[in-house]
């Protein structure tokens, strides 16, 4: 086996959180959507409903901005969840151009009854960190996120 590249201590040790960190994303990801799938929902889906079950009504707009995701995948989604009577698009009252979408009694049912079997799943999968271990790599990880966020620098 060869030695490893060495980029110089800088740049190890990012690339080694860095990978570490995809992996450990990537496997804990992988779980969450296996146990999503159970409900019967795709991880975007899920995500939608569990948006609206904690925010209440929102627009595709505000439902992509916190998913991070396109205006046309939020519509699929959306459309999806529609179909399955789980959502449904409103006309905001104050301004008849902006729609809203929020959960259907159907929808608000299902999020009751699977959101508190997903947080305890969760809750599992995570349990080989302590609860003190959790809450600083949360705080790790959102510095992490907003730094590079606000990094307006151009590299390259």
């Amino acid at each position: 086996m060869s030695p490893a590249r060495r980029y110089g201590k800088r740049a190890d040790t990012a690339l080694d959180m860095w990978v570490k960190l995809a992996r450990a994303f990537s496997v804990f990801n992988r779980r969450s959507d296996e146990q999503i799938r159970t409900f019967g929902l795709t991880q975007a889906q899920f995500a939608v409903l569990e948006c609206l079950g904690h925010k209440g009504t929102l627009t595709l707009g505000e439902l992509c901005k916190k998913q991070l995701v396109s205006g046309g995948n939020m519509t699929v989604v959306v459309d999806n969840l529609e179909r399955d009577r789980l959502v449904e698009r409103v006309r905001s009252t104050s301004d008849r151009r902006s729609i809203g979408v929020r959960l259907t009694p159907k929808g608000k049912e299902l999020f009751t009854r699977i959101f508190p079997l997903h947080a305890e799943y969760i809750a599992e999968v995570a349990s080989v960190l302590t609860r003190s271990e959790q809450t600083g790599l949360a705080v790790l990880l959102k510095k992490l996120g907003t730094g590079v966020a606000a990094d307006k620098t151009e590299t390259g």
